[in-house]
């Protein structure tokens, strides 16, 4: 005998304007990842006769790599419009935590259980507990990533409107070196993040059938029961 196929609905939870701006995120990441490695480094990609400091004409030098860091920075920065767009427009764009309610502890411990195999299956959320802190987490360091940047970048002219705004931002870190080390090793933590979150939405896809990667193409995930914190976008 058959296994009768179970009904799933849909809800609409992403935007566009956040599915925009996820695409705009996802190579800016990767572009402003490897080219800060190399002004951080010239040489952790090896000597293969390329004269990072000299070579202004090659792909691979310092001027270039900085240029494409830069232009980079101000997409992402840009990007950030649709995000706040979409946060306005969009209920679904606006899951992040809300640590004062019952609910969000109660998910937190529920999925928590789940991903440590004590729990067989959690129950059903448009957006767990876990992933709405590690979401906002990723947005705090995107911003802090963009605000460190511009504060180091705006030092090419201590006398610009730049640096006036960004500037204090190297004192209240005590100096521009400390500014750095954040700055780089903030970029590790979003690169970690990058790992588990492909990790964990390949799982949910596959695992919960839910359209975990698909939705944030077409803005839509499915799911065969009511989800728990389906109020939060209507």
């Amino acid at each position: 005998m058959k296994n009768p196929v179970k009904s799933v609905d849909a809800y609409y939870v992403f935007s566009g304007a956040l599915r925009l701006f996820h695409w705009v995120m996802v190579p800016a990441i990767v572009v402003l990842f490897l080219t800060g490695l190399y002004i951080g480094n010239p040489f952790f990609i090896g000597t293969q006769g390329i004269e990072a400091t000299f070579a202004v004409t090659n792909i691979l030098s310092m001027e270039s790599m900085r240029y494409n860091h830069f232009v980079t920075a101000y997409l992402l920065t840009s990007s950030l419009i649709l995000r706040v767009y979409g946060w306005i427009i969009n209920k679904g764009d606006r899951l992040l935590p809300r640590f004062w309610t019952r609910h969000f502890w109660g998910s937190f411990v529920d999925t928590t259980l789940h991903y440590l195999f004590l729990r067989p299956q959690h129950r059903p959320y448009l957006r767990n507990s876990l992933a709405r802190t590690a979401y906002l987490a990723v947005y705090i360091m995107i911003l802090l990533e963009i605000i460190t940047g511009f504060a180091m970048y705006s030092m090419i002219d201590p006398n610009s409107w730049a640096a006036k705004v960004f500037g204090p931002v190297n004192f209240l870190f005590v100096n521009e070196y400390v500014v750095h080390l954040i700055h780089h090793y903030t970029a590790w933590l979003i690169v970690l993040f990058v790992i588990v979150h492909l990790y964990m939405a390949s799982r949910a896809d596959w695992m919960e059938k839910g359209g975990e990667i698909s939705g944030i193409i077409s803005g839509v995930k499915f799911y065969e029961e009511k989800p728990e914190d389906l109020s939060d976008i209507q």
